[in-house]
């Protein structure tokens, strides 16, 4: 048995540090819109796009992304896609017209993308045992904690560097983290030979993408009439995706290396199951945020900083959850995602009746219990779904295995954020009341924690039983 990587957890950290910064861009610029909008003088519809065309390139990236961190090495992967992302950013943050930022937007979200499978490939690579676990639980908490944190961190820059140019240092920001991240990376990241034949599935690529983009494109313009004026896209999409698995069976056959090995789904045990929580959790997960912002600071006129900081609570507990989540994974397993999800599921019921029940500013105080308790259930989702999903993935599949999961999560968070929008506005529209709203919008999102439950249990009743049949064996003879 090789020994560790003495450096394994500086690497970890980095990774992490790097991880962290991509996967906050997603919700940290969306406190900083109306401020890009007076200062560029941009359209509603169009400075919407400096928001989604992020999420777009991120989510078609991502598989490919672990693909050629697969084959090229994930340390030289890193290193590239880190190198774009400050340098994106920093265009994004000089941009002087709606145009330039949407281009530079596009092209942060492909370097996030391709980014972002490296953290978890690095993982499958440099830890073993229960300390693997431990490691997804860092990982776990880096995804939860930036996705509930972006909005905090939002309103905290626009009021120290204020308007009307702030906005700049949402993206400014990255520089000196990306900056410092590469520099660590380069001493502490692991050099490993990989071959110098590298079989690219271009094809596959390019299905896989247009698949990913027919759901994605209607999905993030939900707002400006996308579902409505683009629902084709999604019978699309279905295609798409049965002839993207036509040919990568194609492709195995011929005895090439196909983009994805559709053999992650039919021969690596807890996959397919972790992956579908993954996707039914963010879907209720990732789309609270947005009608969090809007019921604080349109319906109790909250400051952007003020609305970050009734979120906090969820933020904090997830991080402390996640990281000793990850610590009991291999001894509980799938049982922590159930405890998990339940705790979630109570959790935003009870924000939802209290901000039913409770009127005024002062809602923002009773919801900090209840909003622990969803966190501290989020925690004890993210990191121990994500360890049980990739635990049986061979190491050489490790980087497009993990582009998958996030890929699944990134589909999550559109439908989510869309449908939870759209039943939040319809509800506003109906009655006029955000108390009303933002409570409907929280019980949809707990029917969606619903759903990922239902996967968790069965899931963990399938391990249970194949167990006790491991159990009974010997006994048969």
């Amino acid at each position: 048995m090789t020994e560790p990587d003495p450096r394994r957890w500086r690497a970890l950290a980095v990774t992490q540090t790097a991880g962290f910064m991509a996967l906050l861009d997603v919700s940290i610029v969306t406190v900083a819109l109306p401020s890009m909008r007076a200062d560029l003088g941009a359209s509603a519809g169009g400075i919407q796009w400096v928001i989604s065309g992020y999420a777009l390139t991120f989510g078609l990236s991502l598989v490919a992304g672990g693909r050629l961190g697969d084959a090229l090495g994930r340390r030289r992967m890193f290193l590239i896609a880190l190198t774009g992302f400050v340098l994106t950013s920093a265009l994004a943050g000089a941009a002087p017209s709606l145009g330039w930022l949407v281009v530079a937007r596009l092209a942060q979200g492909l370097m996030g993308g391709l980014l972002t499978p490296q953290n978890s490939g690095l993982i499958q690579d440099l830890f073993h045992g229960p300390e693997r676990g431990k490691a997804f639980g860092v990982l776990g908490a880096t995804i939860g904690v930036s996705t509930a944190v972006g909005p905090i961190a939002g309103g905290v820059i626009l009021a120290v560097f204020g308007d009307p140019e702030g906005w700049r240092w949402v993206f400014y920001v990255n520089l000196p983290i990306g900056i410092a991240a590469l520099v660590l990376a380069l001493r502490v990241l692991p050099r490993v030979d990989v071959r110098r034949r590298v079989d690219i599935d271009v094809v596959g690529a390019l299905l896989l993408g247009a698949a990913v983009l027919a759901v994605l494109l209607p999905l993030v313009r939900a707002e400006s009439g996308g579902l409505d004026g683009q629902w084709w896209l999604f019978p699309l999409a279905a295609a798409l995706g049965w002839a993207f698995v036509r040919w990568e069976r194609r492709v195995v056959g011929r005895g090439r290396a196909p983009l994805l090995d559709t053999r992650l789904f039919t021969g690596t045990p807890g996959y397919v199951a972790g992956a579908g929580i993954a996707l039914a959790y963010f879907c209720g997960f990732s789309g609270i945020w947005l009608v969090f912002a809007v019921f604080f600071q349109g319906g109790l006129g909250y400051t952007p900083l003020q609305s970050g900081l009734a979120v906090t609570p969820f933020a904090l507990g997830s991080a402390v959850a996640a990281a000793v989540a990850g610590r009991l994974v291999a001894r509980w397993g799938r049982v922590i995602t159930v405890v998990g999800l339940t705790a979630v599921g109570v959790g935003l019921t009870a924000v939802a009746v209290v901000l039913l029940v409770v009127p005024g500013p002062s809602a923002g105080v009773w919801i900090v219990l209840p909003m622990v308790l969803a966190g501290v259930g989020g925690g004890a989702v993210i990191s121990p779904n994500t360890t049980m999903t990739l635990s049986s993935v061979p190491n050489r599949l490790a980087g497009v295995a993990g582009g998958v999961l996030q890929t699944g999560q990134r589909i999550g968070t559109a439908v989510g954020t869309a449908s939870l929008a759209a039943v939040f506005h319809a509800v506003l529209g109906g009655t006029g009341r955000y108390s009303s709203a933002i409570a409907v919008a929280l019980f949809a999102a707990v029917g969606l924690v619903v759903v990922a439950f239902v996967l968790a249990v069965r899931d963990w009743r399938a391990h249970t039983a194949a167990g006790a049949e491991r159990i009974r064996l010997p006994e048969g003879g």
